[in-house]
């Protein structure tokens, strides 16, 4: 059974930083590309940051380039999102995602985290 599970969500003020976890089991995390994607309120869900199967190559969102850090730990089935210098604008639930190819797509989603940003 997969298991995609988000924590680390929570308020803080602009300026701020939080480090968001995605703990996953029942599927080969290693080879799976891991994204974080966020959705706030009625905008449709964007695709924040993504890092391939074995590290080293991530992907982000022009507006977090800078503040965001997408990174995994393969021996934990865990990947991060540890977010600096947070925007008011940046306030969604954010959700973990797993895709890999083997003959078909095969794609995992976690329930989400709420980050809210205020003062």
């Amino acid at each position: 059974q997969v298991h995609v599970v988000e924590s680390g969500g929570g308020l803080v003020q602009p300026g701020g930083s939080l480090k968001l976890s995605c703990a996953t089991s029942g599927f080969t995390f290693s080879r799976y590309a891991m994204s974080w994607y966020r959705q706030a309120p009625g905008k449709e869900r964007e695709l924040v940051a993504s890092i391939i199967s074995l590290g080293g190559i991530s992907n982000y969102l022009d507006s977090v380039k800078g503040r965001f850090t997408i990174s995994r730990d393969n021996a934990k089935n865990t990947v991060y999102l540890q977010m600096n210098s947070l925007k008011p604008e940046d306030t969604a639930v954010y959700y973990c995602n797993a895709r890999g190819t083997f003959g078909r797509v095969y794609e995992y989603w976690g329930q989400g985290t709420q980050v809210t940003v205020s003062s």
